[in-house]
């Protein structure tokens, strides 16, 4: 099916399901198998129609598709088969035993078995493995959430749980075009057209009635004017440009508060940029809000169809806004902005049900939960303590009370003002985007910038005195990708500040009072601030010093906060003016005007109203001692809660990014945290692991499970049939057994015979292992290169963009040797100078490039390219000392000599390798013997040799001496498996300086040099779990391997067996929305137990194994079987692999 054809279907799937034809959307989702609704398959998961779960499913995968298909097959019906015997309907488990489940005894027949004997219990819970098995819609709910990460794992559902995002009644706007292009093409277009089908084209009768009128008339076209030819295209924007260019362009979104509004009814045609200088006749427009216009009269222009205007417009020929938004009788059209995923929410998914309460101990003024864990809240008071809440647990981590950290810095007024009173006030906290960094404003002079390390380890950062009197807000932003933090305060201006050094980087006045509130946000590259100040005014800023763009009044002239939606389309505020009205609107940024008000705030409120936004749909404010919720499109209220009761009259109210959870402040110095169905489910998977975890400190931990989950083998120990959160793991675990799926069978063991049989070292839960993500306050980009400086106190990494950072481990009392370690955090670390390491990739597409670096010996120098010319950059100032070899070719690995850092081998795109000395600026020798791009390079300086790798998968030794080929092979692909194109191989040597371990995302080998026979090989199971990267450890004793379902895994390198594994629940914060796992993986040059990896989210993290272990897992038996597919056959051979 064709592209346009399969946007067709989205087009009608959201036709019917703006027609509540709900059966028929489900019915086209699964047949068309475009869109799997996941809102759909959770209502029936959660209804238990076991039926229709697995009919929906069939129209995107089947039983045997892959393993995650088969997972979540047999979870659904391993659940329907509990449910009947909880019901003790034997006749019905039997039946679903034959039928549903017999099926996967093929693949794992002990597992069949022990799920047959729950027959033979009076109680399914007696069986050790499902003793914690509760109600039935609590089973559901936890299976749920396995069910939605195995989906989105599933490639088969790749791009298919997200539905476009549309314009509502999409469809219904194209055939209102096509009908206005069809009017215009009428020789004597009538005023009010007659529109009766659909069927036919539509032609307007002749005026002397030689054509039939249309028994019916339509408002569809309105009245529509012949307009002779088209007016420049300048005319047509929204708002007619300004005399004069300004300096920096804006974006049609906030031009629209900017400029001066046509005075004629008009198409609305994006002109481009708009130049920001306002007219001089604007300002009385600028001073009152707009009211749209309610004609339905469209002005159209009338031109033939070869018109070169027409190519030229950037909305179809002849609709406008007005058109497309205006009540019709034949095509109603809805607001725009709607999506089908968007109908599909409803109250039930907000969180109504209270299921946490924490005594904070004194008023709450401001919170924040976590923009990535998303339990975690961050609360300030009016006596300035700041606290962070596990409110899954009930836990509080943190507890800072108000302090200035450095009273001798601070002016003489402040130090009066503390002298007078020295408690202060919270009135904002907030999280940087990725929670690494969180701000504190305070009614005295003051912001706190804290960094947070996770748990109870939070550190202060900066302390700026940032404003004369009352801090009033503060958020973060990053204009120019450098993270800032912008406040404004009672002294009438707003600031920006650099977040790694609090230098000021802009101050905006023009403010008449108090500034009350920032909003800091950007469309399409334009980044912006909007400001609102205690008198209703609002101003929008750019980051340069020419002043404000808009000057505005609230609705009320009220004290007023904004906040876009979560996806950044839609602009809303709520505000309270003197008299206590409030006032929640939603603005037409396109116009500067108030789209919609919000009915159902209160005319006497105490305080101003905070509001908040979530999930693109909803509103919520409190006010009244109640918590009351709108749908961003219905201007009534749509629910309220007094949240059992004990809310102050205008609440502190906040939702989790996730919409799940909802903290709102109460009258007793509290907080209470409110759930829907799926928080719920998140607190109490928390709570049952604080719980377990203490029971495990107590040592009153039950004995291990013994029943394997499906499609676990008997070495991957602890996981159950009834233990859903290592479901993932298990289902896609490496056990390195190269047999297939089928002929590996869990058994279950005695007692006596657990301690007698090695057991695979299965990492699972965050407190089996030391991890330590890395600060950054720069822009995450995905890590692409990564390495330990040889010193090993500092670890370097090369991002997507281009760009280098540096982590640098300090020596102190908690870390005396300076080196790379989780128990200490490092410093993002950047000269005083503030540049950044960027390569050059000027005419480069970075989607092509192959990134790479070289670091020297004594780590004062760094080589690297991203696709455009090589930089060497000095590793303590970041200047780049020079530039070379501009592409084409580009380059695609670098390595140094190991015994002359002036001579460096360059793998080239164009398959060859070139040998450069830096110090004369020439080329000494070029190698040609790869077909494909050059992706590995390792020196021996025993052998001297090089030896490379190439995305052909072949490898070859080069003499170092005369630098001639001496052999080559090319890689044995196994069979089944089948490498991405272009894939990369690297190579790595031993510390022996002979064995060579060659990298390829379906194979780990090991190599002797310079003959090139492969000694060892080990293959990946799973086929689904394909390697990203390897590397020795630094004592050559362990491969520390990462794979691209986000697991770990570490081999014996001896003899390439798996001796434990690390999943992603580990070390990774659980995110469903997002797909995270390890791009690259380095080793510790001194410490072999140390490796860091660099995910695709741009975090960098340090791993270590416990203390109490010292090492990663146990070594296992040769004759225990248990190892990987190690093969001292010929795995390489002389001839290019088909």
């Amino acid at each position: 099916m064709s592209s346009l054809s399969r946007e067709l279907v989205f087009l009608i799937l959201q036709f019917l399901d703006e027609e509540k034809f709900k059966d028929t959307v489900h019915r086209l989702e699964k047949e068309s198998g475009f869109f799997f609704n996941m809102r759909y398959f959770e209502d029936c998961v959660t209804n238990g129609e076991w039926d229709e779960v697995e009919n929906y499913l069939s129209g995107f995968t089947k039983v045997d598709d892959n393993r995650y298909s088969m997972k979540i097959f047999f979870e659904i019906r391993k659940q329907k088969y509990l449910e009947a015997l909880d019901k003790h309907d034997h006749a019905k488990a039997v039946d679903i035993l034959v039928k549903d489940l017999k099926t996967f005894s093929t693949f794992n027949e002990e597992l069949f078995k022990e799920i047959t004997l729950l027959l033979t219990l009076g109680n399914f819970r007696e069986n050790e493995q499902l003793s914690k098995y509760g109600d039935t819609k609590t089973a559901r709910g936890i299976m749920l959430l396995e069910l939605k990460k195995l989906i989105e794992a599933n490639p088969l559902f790749r791009d298919k749980l997200q539905f476009p995002g549309l314009k509502n009644s999409r469809l219904r706007t194209l055939i209102n075009q096509s009908l206005n292009w069809q009017h215009q093409l009428c020789k004597n277009p009538r005023p009010n057209p007659d529109i009766k089908t659909l069927f036919t084209d539509h032609t307007c009768g002749q005026p002397n009635g030689s054509r039939a009128p249309s028994p019916a008339t339509s408002s569809l076209m309105g009245s529509i004017p012949k307009v002779g030819g088209f007016p420049p295209l300048g005319a047509h924007g929204p708002f007619q440009s300004a005399p004069a260019p300004a300096p920096t362009p804006l974006t049609p979104p906030l031009a629209g508060w900017m400029t001066n509004p046509a005075s004629v009814p008009h198409q609305t045609v994006s002109a481009g940029p708009l130049g920001l200088t306002v007219p001089s006749n604007a300002a009385s427009m600028l001073k009152h809000p707009r009211t749209p216009s309610t004609n339905n009269n469209l002005a159209m222009d009338y031109q033939t169809a070869d018109s070169e205007h027409m190519l030229k417009r950037s909305r179809p020929f002849g609709i406008s806004d007005e058109a497309n938004n205006m009540p019709v009788n034949i095509l109603p059209i809805s607001y725009p902005g709607q999506s089908h995923t968007h109908t599909l929410y409803s109250s039930n998914d907000l969180p109504k049900t209270v299921v946490v309460k924490l005594a904070q101990g004194s008023a709450v003024r401001s919170m924040d939960f976590h923009p990535i864990q998303h339990t975690l809240l961050l609360v300030g008071t009016n006596i300035g303590d700041i606290t962070i809440w596990e409110v899954g647990g009930g836990a509080r981590l943190v507890l800072k009370n108000f302090k200035v950290w450095d009273l001798g810095s601070c002016s003489v007024t402040l130090q009066a003002s503390l002298a007078n009173e020295s408690a202060a006030s919270v009135n904002r906290v907030t999280w940087s985007p990725d929670g690494s960094i969180c701000g504190v404003a305070y009614s005295k002079h003051i912001v706190h910038i804290f960094s947070y390390y996770g748990g109870d380890d939070l550190r202060n950062h900066l302390e700026i005195e940032a404003h004369i009197g009352n801090v009033s807000d503060l958020a973060f932003s990053q204009p120019n990708k450098q993270l800032c933090i912008i406040t404004c305060g009672e002294d009438k201006t707003i600031k920006v500040w650099d977040v790694v050094t609090g230098s000021k980087q802009y101050t905006f006045d023009g403010h008449e009072a108090p500034v009350y509130s920032v909003c800091p946000h950007y469309k399409e590259n334009i980044q912006f601030i909007f400001s609102t100040a205690i008198d209703g005014k609002i101003k929008a800023w750019l980051y340069d010093n020419l002043g404000s763009r808009v000057d505005y009044d609230a609705p009320g002239h009220s004290c007023t906060m904004m906040a876009y939606s979560s996806d950044g389309t839609r602009l809303f505020s709520c505000g309270t003016n003197k008299e206590g009205e409030s006032y929640i609107v939603e603005w037409n940024e396109s116009e500067g005007a108030v789209k919609r008000t919000y009915h159902g705030l209160g005319k006497r409120s105490v305080g101003v109203v905070q509001f908040d936004t979530t999930k693109n749909r909803f509103l919520v404010a409190g006010d009244e001692y109640l918590i009351k919720f709108w749908d961003m499109d219905n201007v009534s209220m749509l629910m309220s809660t007094d949240a059992d009761g004990g809310l102050p009259a205008s609440p502190c109210i906040r939702f989790n990014k996730e919409g799940t959870l909802l903290a709102v402040s109460t009258n007793e110095n509290g907080i209470k945290i409110l759930a829907n169905a799926d928080g719920v489910q998140l607190v109490r998977l928390i709570e049952s692991r604080a719980h377990d975890a203490s029971r495990s400190a107590s040592g009153t931990v039950a004995k291990g499970p013994v029943m394997g989950t499906y499609g676990a083998s008997s070495s991957a120990a602890g996981t159950s049939i009834g233990d859903r959160s290592a479901i993932v793991p298990a289902m896609v675990g490496l056990n390195g057994d190269s047999r297939s799926m089928p002929d590996v069978k869990p058994r279950i063991l005695d007692d006596s015979d657990k301690s007698k049989v090695w057991k695979l070292t299965e990492i699972n839960e965050p407190s089996q292992i030391h991890s330590l993500r890395l600060p950054d306050t720069l822009l995450a980009v995905r890590i692409i290169r990564l390495i330990y400086t040889n010193s090993g106190s500092a670890i370097l990494v090369l991002t997507y963009n281009a760009v280098h950072k540096l982590w640098k481990w300090q020596r102190n009392e908690r870390n005396p040797t300076g080196k790379a370690c989780t128990s200490v955090s490092p410093q993002l670390w950047q000269p005083s100078s503030g540049i950044l390491m960027t390569n050059d990739i000027s005419e480069t597409n970075l989607e092509d490039a192959v990134p790479c670096f070289a670091l020297s010996k004594n780590d004062s120098y760094v080589m690297s390219a991203s696709g455009g010319k090589i930089s060497l950059f000095n590793m303590m100032t970041f200047k780049t000392m020079t530039t070379f070899m501009p592409p084409p070719p580009a380059a695609t690995f670098l390595a140094f000599h190991p015994q002359d850092n002036n001579i460096i081998a360059i793998g080239m795109e164009d398959s060859s390798i070139q040998i450069y000395n830096v110090r004369v600026d020439e080329v000494k020798s070029k190698l040609k013997g790869h077909q494909k791009k050059v992706t590995g390079l390792a020196f021996s300086n025993v052998l001297n040799v090089l030896v490379s790798s190439g995305a052909d998968a072949q490898l070859c030794v080069w003499s170092t001496d005369v630098w001639e080929k001496q052999t080559s092979k090319f890689l044995q692909i196994p069979n089944g498996r089948v490498p991405a194109p272009n894939t990369q191989t690297r190579v790595q040597f031993h510390q022996n300086q002979t064995h060579v371990l060659v990298v390829h995302e379906t194979q780990i080998a090991i190599y002797e040099a310079p003959r090139l026979e492969c000694l060892m090989q080990w293959v990946p199971r799973e086929p689904s779990s394909s390697i990203t990267d390897a590397t020795y450890s630094c004592d050559s004793q362990s491969i520390f391997i990462s794979f691209e379902d986000g697991s770990l895994s570490v081999l014996t390198a001896a003899t390439l067996r798996l001796r434990c594994k690390i999943n992603p629940s580990a070390y990774l914060p659980s995110n469903p929305s997002m797909r995270v796992y390890p791009l690259v993986v380095a080793g510790h040059p001194s410490e072999p137990n140390q490796f860091a990896v660099g995910l695709t989210d741009g975090g960098v993290h340090v791993l270590e194994p416990l203390e109490s272990e010292g090492r990663w897992g146990i070594p296992p038996p040769l004759e225990n079987g248990a190892g990987p597919s190690v093969t001292s056959a010929p795995a390489s051979s002389d001839q290019q692999p088909r």
